[in-house]
């Protein structure tokens, strides 16, 4: 990647085109915005040099230039420019031409799209949030222009997308059509990687590419930038560390390699910011975005341990890990935001089994002390408790459905934190579920649900779902909506931030 600065010489005359001329067929992202910076994406149908210019203005009068990198099979031809020096709380237009390596004059027509920088001290945050993309086989349906919910999502005007994982599903295979319940034809576009489960290097990409077939979905990403994370449908179901498969449909069975392809595809794919203070490649970071939000994204399937029972007696690091957690507990308590929004891409009460008798999730259904990962999660809950850092919101995705979960240690087994928000939301496309039981461990409630009546609804159905989350500049209030996949208000619950 090229680091380039907004300040700077003014943007070159328009370079002059030829017929015979690069394309960037899967449109432009933007992602990780964050104080001064922002990472751009964008990939070219040939190698090619990508350049970026910014603007204030959508006309792209006094644009600046910064010159990307050049983009080779090495990563299928996508590329990111990272963007520095840029302005506070103000709407950039951007556009990504890709420049022929032999003859400068040819270019591709420019794809378009605009990021919001982050707030200033007194500025208003909107996001959204949600997960669960193209699974249990529906995929991208033309008859919706791609995503049913996109256009919902995208009429929010949304300072930023917190994608809570399972970008894809790697292990989903798409059929050209699927008969629905009561009648009727849901209709999916094919491409000959998401024929079947994703094995090679290529096939992890071909799912990326598949998900910016929705012309929807690639309009609202070119419009809002992302936030990131992952969980294990981008590898393959329920996924862990050192597993060894079982599975006929795999001729590699091997998850660690596996994993490493699908690392490999997601970062060509998704504008991350190099910022993770990990050594092993995981994907946790922090997020400064303003005085009132700081954004924690946590990684919590790279270190996962196997799916046992989850009743172990003692913690061992099973799902943050040691280096994740103590980075976690730091910048928790460094933090000056007055809002800790922590990214959890496994639910935190929600039992999820893993057949019959293993445990995916973090929870198991035990109502007593914790277990298994309930250590880990304990240990980070007592740490906000004693660090005074109360202005904590836990936001998921994983279980295909939305909630709100009220934890209290006044109805928990464990009773060593303080009182806190988890929310819910999901999917964007792929089959609905749930709801599923909670584990009174941390003494979770939940305060509203929406889950379709039967398994694997379909998108045609409407339960999709993505949550807001709106900060007031003023007052420092948070308010959390839930909302349907018409973009309607079915929940909201207003949080005043406690007293320092």
């Amino acid at each position: 990647m090229v680091t380039g600065r907004l300040p700077g010489r003014a943007a070159a005359a328009p370079l002059l085109v030829r017929r015979d001329r690069p394309v960037l067929p899967l449109g432009v992202q933007s992602g990780d915005v964050r104080p001064g910076s922002a990472v751009l994406w964008s990939k070219a149908d040939r190698p090619s040099r990508l350049v970026a210019e910014i603007s204030r203005d959508p006309s792209f009068r006094r644009a600046r230039t910064v010159r990307g990198p050049v983009v080779t099979p090495d990563t299928d031809l996508t590329g990111q420019v990272v963007l520095g020096d840029l302005p506070t709380g103000t709407d950039l237009h951007y556009r990504i031409r890709a420049v022929d390596l032999h003859d400068h004059r040819a270019a591709s027509e420019p794809a378009v799209g605009r990021l919001r920088t982050a707030p200033g001290r007194r500025d208003d945050v909107r996001f959204l949030w949600s997960g669960d993309i193209a699974g249990q086989g529906w995929g991208v349906n033309p008859a919706y222009g791609g995503f049913r919910i996109a256009d919902a999502m995208r009429s929010r005007d949304a300072d930023f997308f917190l994608c809570s994982g399972d970008n894809v599903y790697a292990d989903g295979p798409v059929q050209p059509s699927v008969a629905l319940p009561g009648g009727g034809t849901w209709t999916n576009l094919v491409i000959p990687e998401k024929t079947k489960v994703a094995e090679t290097l290529d096939e992890y990409r071909g799912q990326y590419r598949y998900n910016l077939m929705a012309d929807n979905w690639r309009a609202f990403l070119a419009e809002t930038s992302q936030v990131t994370q992952w969980d294990d449908h981008e590898v393959r179901n329920n996924w862990f560390p050192g597993q060894v498969l079982d599975d006929a449909r795999y001729t590699e069975k091997r998850v660690d390699v596996l994993a490493a392809r699908a690392h490999r595809a997601f970062h060509e794919y998704v504008p991350v910011a190099e910022i993770s203070p990990d050594p092993e490649g995981r994907v946790y970071r922090v997020i400064h975005y303003g005085r009132h939000l700081d954004l924690f994204v946590l990684d919590m399937r790279t270190h996962k341990d196997p799916n046992t029972g989850n009743r172990e007696p003692v913690g061992d690091g099973g799902v943050l890990g040691e280096e994740q957690t103590a980075w976690l507990i730091r910048e928790l308590r460094r933090s000056r935001a007055t809002w800790k929004v922590i990214a959890n891409d496994l639910p935190l009460g929600l039992v999820v089994p893993d057949g019959a008798s293993a445990q995916e999730g973090l929870a198991q259904g035990d109502p007593g002390a914790p277990l298994g990962r309930e250590i880990d999660i304990a240990r980070v809950l007592t740490a906000l408790q004693r660090a005074g850092i109360r202005n904590h919101v836990w936001l998921t995705a994983d279980v295909h459905y939305t909630a709100a979960h009220h934890y209290s240690p006044d109805r928990a087994a464990y009773q060593d934190f303080d009182p806190f928000w988890e929310f819910v939301s999901g999917p964007l496309n792929a089959g609905a579920f749930g709801p599923n039981a909670l584990d009174g461990t941390f003494g979770p409630v939940a305060d509203f649900v929406a889950a379709p009546p039967a398994p694997n609804a379909s998108p045609a159905q409407g339960f999709q779902f993505f949550g807001e989350v709106e900060v007031d500049g003023s007052s420092g209030q948070l308010t959390v909506t839930l909302r349907d996949v018409a973009g309607a208000a079915i929940y909201t619950r207003t949080l005043a931030p406690a007293a320092r």
